[in-house]
C-alpha cells in the first residue's frame, strides 16, 4: 500500500516539475521574443523619422 503510495507521488511530483519547467521555458522564450520585435520596431523608428536638429 504504502509502495503505491510512494509511486503515485513521485509521478505527480515528476509530472508537476515538467509542468513547471515547460511554463518558465514559455515564459523565457516569449519574453525574448516581445524585447527582439519591440528592439527591431525601434530601430525602424529611429531610421525613419527626421533628425531633429
Amino acid at each position: 500500500m504504502e509502495s503505491q503510495l510512494l509511486n503515485v507521488l513521485t509521478i505527480v511530483a515528476l509530472a508537476l516539475l515538467v509542468t513547471v519547467t515547460g511554463g518558465v521555458a514559455y515564459l523565457t522564450l516569449s519574453d525574448w521574443r516581445d524585447r527582439r520585435r519591440q528592439e527591431q520596431e525601434n530601430r525602424e523608428l529611429r531610421r525613419y523619422s527626421p533628425k531633429r536638429k
